[in-house]
């Protein structure tokens, strides 16, 4: 009986070189361009470019960049006041602006955005304190955010019968900027599920676990879809933090409920498992 005869392995395509070649002068970039800053952000590199005009301006632009990572990164929420342009502007077109940053994926995004104006400070019906009442006037924030009940909520509208009601901004600020940080981190679980299975932008490259695509089921990004090859469908639940809380799978015969189970076993103690351990899972029911 003759032995199976053995393939020997492929040596890597001019593609591959090429492709391997690239992310190594981009990785070799970034850390070029960490370790200048660094160096030019030193106390004791300034002391020696100080006699250098040249490398004197671009030290102090590093240090600028710094010092705006630095302020972005500790002060998160940012008020501010604008004028709006409308000659008809209520309250002589006052406004006062709220600033939220967000870091995701190690990087800064758009700042969002949220407008306040004082419908009430010319109502005379009103007790003073509440004729400088504040209402959201315009905003950048995904619409999916509940803005609108985070508004009732923390900047209800004035009512001359209730002095007990009271705004409270701080709160209304961290609340939106807590939806909008948990979005993101949803929003990144979802990348993180393609990329670990193998997903590219347009949905290719799925081949090789047997998922063909992942992709956000609504616009808050808290149901996830996720497609096989095999025709079978299931729908993720995202929680707040980005991690997994629920998973159902549909086949043929309706909800393979034996397959949920397996996916899902040993869930964590609060109840939830790791997006990368779902793929892991996921990757390997491809075949099943």
């Amino acid at each position: 009986m003759s032995s199976p005869l053995r393939t020997s392995p492929q040596p890597p395509t001019l593609d591959d070189e090429i492709s391997a070649l690239q992310s190594k002068i981009t990785t070799l970039k970034s850390a070029l361009a960490l370790q200048a800053s660094t160096l030019l952000t030193s106390p004791s590199t300034l002391a020696l470019l100080s006699s250098d005009p040249k490398l004197a301006s671009q030290s102090s632009l590093h240090q600028s960049h710094h010092l705006q990572t630095l302020y972005r990164t500790c002060a998160t929420l940012t008020l501010f006041r604008a004028q709006d342009p409308d000659p008809n502007a209520v309250d002589a077109g006052s406004i006062l602006g709220l600033r939220i940053e967000v870091v995701s994926r190690a990087k800064f995004l758009r700042p969002y955005y949220v407008l306040f104006n004082r419908p009430w400070a010319s109502s005379s019906s009103l007790p003073g304190p509440q004729r400088k009442w504040l209402r959201v006037h315009r905003h950048t924030v995904p619409s999916c955010i509940p803005l609108s009940g985070l508004a009732a909520r923390y900047l209800p509208s004035p009512d001359k019968d209730d002095t007990r009601r009271k705004q409270d901004l701080g709160k209304f600020a961290r609340g939106v900027r807590r939806e909008v940080v948990r979005y993101h981190a949803r929003l990144g679980t979802v990348a993180d599920l393609r990329k670990a299975a193998g997903l590219g932008r347009g949905g290719d490259g799925g081949d090789k676990s047997g998922l063909v695509d992942i992709s956000p089921a609504d616009a808050e990004v808290r149901h996830v879809s996720v497609e096989w090859g095999d025709g079978r469908t299931g729908r993720l639940v995202i929680g707040d933090d980005g991690e997994v809380e629920k998973l159902v799978v549909v086949g043929e015969n309706g909800r393979d409920r034996e397959a949920g189970r397996e996916l899902l076993g040993g869930l964590g103690l609060a109840g939830t498992v790791k997006a990368e351990e779902v793929v892991r899972r996921l990757a390997g029911t491809g075949g099943a």
